[in-house]
């Protein structure tokens, strides 16, 4: 498949298992488009285009011909400047080379609109009881925070490598953290576990996490102990990086119990305590694996690709 299209599949893809609806991407995506044909020419030179079919600013087709033919591609959870470096050898030697770099992480201008991202999470939590005026002031301040935080960033540096070295590269994270999310939240309501223990081994069982364990960085509960009801589960794993940390109390009050994530800091970890909520850790890495592994199952009707995975992936198929 060519690169655009494989690019525009992964959209699809993750506007397809977004837990918001399809008309509120749909209104989201008028919106960018009536933006853009309100600026005044001066403004349209630094618009980013794909806004206005990609509501996901942190994924993006990096540097490569568009209409280059993908049949080989080398995927990671982190693809920075040391594995660029090892694809161009690996071409050296390879008799089938490699096409295109698929990094999660975001890079280049996809990791300068990271915080563009979050305003999913505002959703989400509506979702799940929270009021959305209250949801929107919260993560207004994080948001803030993160695009202060990227802002200093060497965006370009792992880009400015495939360039140079002529590698077609491109990242792929909301949509991919959508797949987990969405796959996750199903298999809790399918399942139904009962106790903090029953939704550890649901976990345990998924070869992902599974193989993780193995790593010795298995699932674990970090606030509640095993015996502890689940009651209401929210999982966490998507809208760019980890949102407020004064929105844990508003959970409790909509009547989640337990949060299902890939990572906590510590501080919003001693909000959530206060809280009286379960945090069940899944795992960073092997979340992240577990939604590329759910996005390139679909891609992968449309076409098989060659993988050659490193920094944390491994190709699972389902």
């Amino acid at each position: 498949m060519k690169l655009k299209d494989l690019y525009k599949m992964a959209v699809e893809i993750g506007i397809e298992n977004d837990l918001r609806s399809k008309k509120e991407i749909n209104r989201i995506l008028k919106e960018e488009k009536q933006t853009f044909n309100n600026f005044k020419d001066e403004e349209k030179e630094f618009y980013d285009k794909d806004r206005m079919f990609n509501p996901y600013a942190d994924s993006r087709i990096l540097y490569g011909d568009h209409d280059k033919e993908i049949k080989k591609v080398i995927t990671g959870i982190d693809m920075e400047v040391g594995e660029i470096l090892l694809a161009y050898q690996l071409n050296k030697e390879l008799k089938d080379k490699i096409d295109l770099v698929i990094a999660h992480h975001p890079e280049g201008y996809a990791l300068a609109q990271l915080h563009e991202v979050m305003k999913l999470q505002s959703d989400l939590l509506a979702l799940y009881g929270v009021t959305i005026s209250v949801a929107e002031q919260l993560m207004e301040k994080r948001i803030s925070e993160v695009e202060r935080g990227v802002m200093p960033a060497n965006h370009n540096r792992a880009v400015d490598a495939a360039r140079i070295l002529g590698i077609p590269m491109m990242c792929i994270h909301t949509p991919a953290d959508n797949c987990v999310t969405n796959y996750l939240t199903n298999l809790f309501k399918k399942e139904k576990p009962y106790k903090l223990k029953d939704a550890l081994n649901i976990l345990k069982k998924i070869p992902e996490f599974k193989k993780s364990a193995h790593l010795q960085v298995p699932p674990k509960i970090i606030s509640g102990n095993e015996n502890n009801k689940c009651g209401k589960i929210f999982v966490d794993m998507t809208g760019g990086t980890g949102g407020s940390e004064d929105i844990f109390e508003k959970f409790a009050n909509s009547g989640v119990s337990t949060l299902v994530g890939m990572h906590i800091g510590e501080k919003h970890l001693e909000k959530a305590k206060k809280a009286s909520l379960n945090i069940i850790i899944a795992g960073h890495i092997s979340s992240d694996t577990l939604g590329l592994n759910l996005l390139f199952d679909e891609i992968e009707k449309e076409g098989k690709l060659d993988f050659v995975t490193l920094s944390g992936f491994e190709r699972i198929r389902r």
